[in-house]
This record gives C-alpha cells, sequence and structure tokens, in this order.
C-alpha cells in the first residue's frame, strides 16, 4: 500500500496555516502518517510528530498531542467542577477525543457522563489513536451520544449540573457554538446553581471575539469570568475558556477540593487561571485595545479592486472571503446606499456606493473602474453586466448558469482578453466540482458512467421542520413556487424524457441517503446537456434534480389541482374576499362553506388513502385556505396571493438553522464488467443567528473563484463553467480547506 499523504505536510513538515492566525504557523515534524478521511463533518487526520506523540487534526487545525493534551483537558474540566459543590450529572458537548471525559471522572462525586458529538469518526479514530485519552468512554458511568448538541441541550433543560463544551474554532458551523442562542441552551440546560465552561480561543488573537463572547454571556448568566491555560501546540500557546454559573454569587475562582493525578492543574493554577493580563483586563472593563497595532500591509503592485453587485444573503459570505487577502479592494454597490452601507459594515478595506444596474452609463463607469465584478443580482441583468465589463476589460464572476444571452457574448470577452466565470456556487458550482472529479477519475481507469443522478435541497434542519410542507423560505417564496412549475427534461434508458411543470410533483419519489432523512426526488431543469457538458456520451441515465422532505410534492400537487399555483391575473380576487371563498372559487366548488368545500376538495385531489387526506386537509387548514379571515390579494393573482400567506408562516425563526444537502450518484461500469456505485455527498447546517448553510455553500464558492481569477489561476478568457479539470481542481483545492468539500464513498 502506497504511503498515505495529506495537503498540509510538506517535505515532512505539517503546517498549520489558517485564516484564524494570520501571518503565523505550527508546524510538526512528521514520522509518519497513521490516518486520513474525509467524515460527513470535516477532514480527519492523524499523524506520529517526532515530539508530541500521536497528533489528531480537524480541518487542518490541531486538536490535541499526547504530549500536551493534558493541559487543556484538565483545565477545561476542573475548572468547573472543582468550583462547583456536588457535580453529579455532566454534560461535555465536542471533545470526542475522549481527554474531557477522562478528567470530568476523576471527581468522584459524579454519577454520569453524557458525551455528544456530532462526528463519530473523531470518537471512532480516538479509541485507535489515541487510547489514553478515550479509554475511559467506554465506562458505566459514561454515555456517548453522536448527534447535534443544540438538538440535545434542547431536549434536556435542568438536566446537568455541569455543561463542557470543547469545540473547534468558530469557522463554519463551529461558529454557531459561540453565539447566544447556544449559551441560552446551556443556560437552560444546566440545574440551578449549574456550572459551564467552553472553549475560548486566544487573548493574543482573538481580543475583540473574546469581548464579544463575555458580553454575550453575561446577558444570560448571573456570573461570567475568563480563564486560560498555556498549550504548546495551540495557536500563540495559550488557550482560554468561557466560564459562567446559573446563578449569582457563585465563585467559580475557588477550588472546593483537590483533584488527583494531574500533571497540570492544582489549586494553585486554578486560582491564578482567572488573574488576566493588563491588555486583556483593560479590553474587558474599559473596552480598550492597548496591544500594539501591528497591522499587515497589502504587497506593492499587487492590489486588486473588486466590484460586488447585490445584497442577497450570499453576498456577506462573498465578500468576507474576499477581503481575506489584504491586497484585495472591494466595493459594494446596491440600488440603495443603505443596502450597501449594511453590507460593508465591518469588512475592512470595504467601501459602499449606490448604483442602479438599469443605468447603463453608471454601471459601466463602476465597472471599468475595477479589475473584476461580482454579479449577485438577478440573472436578468448578467447580460447587461457582461457587456459593461467586456468594454471596460474587467473579469467577471456569476453563481448562475450561463444563459443564451450570456453565452452569445463569448466572442465578444475573448476579444476582450476577459474571464467570465459563472456557476460557481453550490447547485450550480460545488455540484460541478465533484461531478468532473469523479467522472475524471473513471475515465482515467478505463471505466464508463452509465448512470448519473445529482439532487441537491436546501432546507430547514429536521429539528427546525415544524409546518405541513417541510419547508422555509429563505429566499422569494415566489421563486420556489415557480420553480415547481418549470418544466423537466432527463435522460432515461439513453432516451430524451420530458416532463410537463404541472405534472413534476407527480413524477417525485423516495431517494435513500442515510437513514436519518425521507427524502424524495424530482427533476429540476434540463439535465440532457449535462451529458455532453460532463463528457459523458456512455451515461444511459442523466439526471439532475431537487430534494425535498417527504410528503412535500403530494401537498404541492394537492395545491396546482386547486388553482392555488395560477399566475394568470384574476378579475375577480380583491381583498373583499375570504380565503374560503378564494378557495371554492378557484377550484370550482359551488359553497364556500369549509363543510362543503372540504368533500370538494377530497374528490378533486382523489388523494389515494385516508391518512394522506387527514395530513393534506390539516396542512390546508394550517395555510388557513377554509378560514373566513380576508385575503390580501396580491399582484391579482392567485400564486402571488399564496406567496405572501406562506412568508408569514414558512420564515425562520430566531435560532433555526438551515440544512444543504447535496448527493451524486455514479453508477461505473469497469473494464472487466464489474459494476460500482459511487457516491458523493454534501451535508452542511447552518449557523443558529449566523450564516445558513446556503449562504456559505454559494458565497464562499464565488469568494474563491474571484480570487482565482484574481491570481491568474483560471485565465481563459471568454465565457466559463466549471466544467474542465483545469477549472475544477483547484476550485475543489481550496474549498475543501473551507470545510466545504464532497465526501465521497464506494457503497
Amino acid at each position: 500500500m502506497a504511503p498515505l499523504t495529506h495537503p498540509s505536510i510538506i517535505d515532512g513538515w505539517f503546517r498549520e496555516i489558517s485564516s484564524q492566525w494570520p501571518g503565523q504557523a505550527m508546524t510538526l515534524r512528521v514520522n509518519k502518517i497513521l490516518h486520513h478521511e474525509k467524515s460527513l463533518y470535516q477532514d480527519v487526520l492523524v499523524f506520529e510528530s517526532a515530539t508530541y506523540g500521536n497528533v489528531l487534526v480537524l480541518d487542518g487545525v490541531i486538536q490535541c498531542t499526547e504530549r500536551d493534551e493534558f493541559s487543556y483537558q484538565e483545565m477545561i474540566a476542573h475548572l468547573p467542577l472543582a468550583s462547583h459543590p456536588n457535580p453529579k450529572k455532566v454534560l461535555v458537548i465536542g471533545g470526542g477525543d475522549g481527554g474531557v471525559v477522562r478528567e470530568v471522572l476523576k471527581h468522584s462525586s459524579v454519577e454520569s457522563v453524557v458525551l455528544c458529538d456530532i462526528d463519530e469518526a473523531v470518537i471512532r479514530v480516538s479509541k485507535t489513536y489515541l487510547p489514553h485519552m478515550s479509554s475511559l468512554l467506554s465506562t458505566d458511568r459514561v454515555t456517548v451520544h453522536i448527534g447535534d448538541g443544540f438538538k440535545f441541550l434542547a431536549e434536556n433543560t435542568s438536566s446537568f449540573d455541569v455543561i463542557i463544551t470543547d469545540s473547534s474554532d468558530p469557522v463554519g458551523p463551529a461558529a454557531s457554538l459561540f453565539q447566544k442562542p447556544y449559551f441560552q441552551l446551556i443556560h437552560d440546560a444546566l440545574n440551578e446553581g449549574g456550572h459551564m465552561s467552553a472553549q475560548g480561543e486566544c487573548m493574543w488573537l482573538h481580543l475583540p471575539l473574546l469581548g464579544e463572547l463575555r458580553a454575550t454571556t453575561k446577558s444570560i448568566f448571573k456570573t461570567v469570568e475568563y480563564a486560560f491555560t498555556t498549550i504548546p501546540t495551540y495557536p500563540s500557546g495559550q488557550i482560554g475558556f468561557t466560564m459562567a454559573a446559573k446563578g449569582s454569587g457563585i465563585d467559580l475562582k475557588t477550588p472546593r477540593r483537590q483533584v488527583p493525578n494531574c500533571r497540570y492543574y492544582n489549586e494553585s493554577v486554578h486560582r491564578a487561571a482567572f488573574v488576566l493580563p493588563e491588555f486583556v483586563r483593560a479590553h474587558f472593563e474599559e473596552g480598550k485595545n492597548i496591544l500594539p497595532l501591528l497591522q499587515a500591509q497589502p504587497e506593492e503592485g499587487k492590489q486588486k479592486k473588486i466590484l460586488l453587485l447585490g445584497s442577497g444573503f450570499v453576498a456577506r459570505p462573498c465578500a468576507e472571503y474576499i477581503v481575506r487577502n489584504l491586497n484585495n479592494s472591494l466595493t459594494i454597490a446596491c440600488r440603495t446606499l443603505k443596502s450597501a452601507e449594511e453590507l460593508a459594515e465591518g469588512l475592512a478595506n470595504t467601501s459602499a456606493i449606490s448604483l442602479d444596474a438599469s443605468d447603463s452609463t453608471a454601471l459601466e463607469k463602476a465597472v471599468a473602474a475595477h479589475d473584476l465584478v461580482i454579479s449577485l443580482i438577478p440573472y436578468t441583468h448578467h447580460a447587461t453586466v457582461i457587456k459593461a465589463a467586456i468594454k471596460g476589460k474587467t473579469h467577471v464572476v456569476t453563481t448562475s448558469y450561463v444563459s443564451p444571452a450570456m453565452r452569445e457574448l463569448d466572442a465578444e470577452a475573448k476579444a476582450a482578453g476577459i474571464v467570465v466565470m459563472n456557476e460557481i456556487g453550490l447547485d450550480p458550482g460545488i455540484d460541478h466540482l465533484y461531478a468532473v472529479k469523479t467522472i475524471g477519475e473513471v475515465h482515467e481507469k478505463g471505466g464508463k458512467i452509465k448512470q448519473f443522478s445529482s439532487y441537491c435541497c436546501g432546507l430547514p434542519a429536521p429539528e427546525c421542520c415544524d409546518n405541513p410542507l417541510g419547508y422555509k423560505f429563505s429566499w422569494s417564496s415566489r421563486g420556489v413556487l415557480l420553480a415547481l412549475l418549470n418544466n423537466a427534461s432527463y435522460l432515461e434508458h439513453g432516451q430524451r424524457r420530458d416532463v410537463a411543470g404541472t405534472e413534476l410533483m407527480h413524477h417525485a419519489k423516495p431517494y435513500y441517503i442515510t437513514p436519518a432523512f425521507a427524502f424524495v426526488a424530482y427533476p429540476n431543469r434540463d439535465s440532457v446537456p449535462f451529458r455532453e457538458f460532463y463528457d459523458i456520451p456512455e451515461a444511459e441515465l442523466v439526471v439532475r434534480g431537487t430534494l425535498r422532505y417527504q410528503g412535500f410534492p403530494e401537498f404541492v400537487a394537492a395545491l396546482v389541482k386547486l388553482g392555488w399555483l395560477d399566475m394568470t391575473e384574476k378579475a375577480w380576487l380583491n381583498d373583499s374576499l375570504t380565503w374560503a371563498e378564494v378557495t371554492a372559487k378557484s377550484s370550482g366548488a359551488k359553497d364556500a362553506s369549509e363543510a362543503s368545500l372540504i368533500p370538494h376538495v377530497i374528490s378533486l385531489c382523489q388523494f389515494p388513502n385516508e391518512a394522506e387526506q387527514e395530513r393534506i386537509i390539516a396542512g390546508m387548514r394550517w395555510i388557513g385556505l377554509f378560514s373566513q379571515e380576508k385575503v390580501k390579494a396580491r399582484a391579482g393573482n392567485l400564486l402571488d396571493t399564496l406567496c405572501a400567506q406562506l412568508e408569514t408562516l414558512m420564515k425562520y425563526e430566531e435560532g433555526e438553522r438551515d440544512l444543504v444537502m447535496l448527493q451524486h450518484k455514479f453508477v461505473v461500469k469497469w473494464k472487466d464488467g464489474k459494476k460500482d456505485v459511487i457516491t458523493s455527498t454534501l451535508e452542511k447546517y447552518g449557523e443558529p443567528g449566523g450564516y445558513s448553510a446556503m449562504a456559505r455553500t454559494v458565497g464562499i464558492p464565488c469568494g474563491i473563484a474571484v480570487q482565482l481569477v484574481l491570481d491568474g489561476t483560471i485565465k481563459t478568457p471568454g465565457i466559463l463553467a466549471p466544467y474542465t479539470k483545469e477549472i475544477c481542481d483547484p476550485l475543489r483545492e481550496v474549498l475543501e480547506r473551507e470545510g466545504l468539500g464532497m465526501i465521497e464513498k464506494t457503497l
């Protein structure tokens, strides 16, 4: 077997390079790589180092080493436990390596410990390569729960004496563990007088974040402190802990008992851990930053100017990625200056302007003043933006499909020498990168892709899925409903299949990804050209489509039969009518009473069984289709009127999160006749109170493409989309460093 490799290990040295600690990096000499995998959530690496023993690395960041892990594990555990009068029930969130649990069990008063970690891979790998940390996970006092900490906390209020959060850094999904909704859940899950500790980053690197954490926890807990420890292999050699207690007058700084068998912790160290350096005290108590300001400067001659058009939900993650590079100067342009200023707030090297994209003179002037323009405005404006870019010889990046109007500008873009990079979000975007990867690898080995299917969705996370349709709106409700009426085409048995929009929901079929989800899938748009785009002429099945939770298609099909997705203007539709009267009129019922409407709906929809009938009728009642309340007619048609109602009923509430699921499935036939089924899967969750998964999975790939165009990595002039290895490989490499890669498996 060939020796394992990893992109963070070069010439025998591991390098921990991250935007979380710009301008510095930990390096360790590597004897050999012991394990590497991409779990459903992160990149998992274990290597044997020359001087620190075995090292666990998640998404490129050191989590623990055999030599120094004890200083972190002991302090995050014993600070809250030793100061508690009688800790019996303890919850550890994260910490799948088992180190924190090992320390918790040193307290004889502890009767039970629950370890809740979302990634089983960390627990499994640690049992093999870090047994001195994980060996106690199988003891009687310990229960291991594989799952989401948010959901577990919400289901266990007033249940624990101590809660310890051993999290990674606040990047990607872990960012939600540093925000108010999470700390509120911890507060509610603690018993009165309970203590909590949480990984609190580094005072040398994250002082503004620590101030925010302190303010957040003080808004929830009556007792809040900050402590720290030293550890050589963590950034800047130091790591802190956010400490809090549920109750006033509680002393976290004084230990109540000795803790046996410790290498770092003792009673004196406990007290000293809360003594803060002056620069930290000044920031916490006076709001002053007295550290020397030594901000890195842009490199001479490498500065680039970027214009971002639009202020939608994906724009901020894209903008944040772009301004990580100090050489980039960003201008955000929106129709209103206020929108642009709100989006630009807090971003380095960023300015805001007002710009109407329909004003061709103003657009051309703004575009010509920049090296690259990002068009995140509606796709109908992209051709206009590209024409302005051709005049100004300015590169372009969009997340949208290449339209015929855009394609017609290919020759002019080439003549101008500009790159127009498109289809680089989630779907389209990430899906292309991994389709091209797997197809290329199969072809290189002499195999053939006999079937290719790709399905994607943006849905409420299961715990937030609390309405009859199993859906919530993070963007235009009208766009969502209109997409349900689009015609679709795909290849099956080598033949083109066309589906009328009115019949689309009847083509939905159950789609299995894992036992945790009940999905259905149906085709979306025209999949037929992708046999050519992906260079798979041998494929007999080519379909790209949409995932929804089960029950959605049948509900939508019923709404279609009642006429509620009709876009044609209705002269009779006005605000004097009740919802029941509109439903009766649109469906051809003679009577608007609920007693008459429901039998009419049942007759019209022909539900397959009584249970389905009850479910959908109850959902219609929930929407209000049988109610005596007056409608608020919108745009004179039924679809827009329904949109207005659904927008109020099906919005994301504070603290809720979304789910992005994307899966490719390849049926491969090899030279020897053997068949394999290969899957590539992306499962990402939004951050409660932070960015949605959809915003990150669209915005960050777009930002990556911008940087690669500016760097000259993507340099072929013309109208481009990521359908080639030359474009996809560098995009995918950077994407994986951001934790947004797809996980490949052979079934």
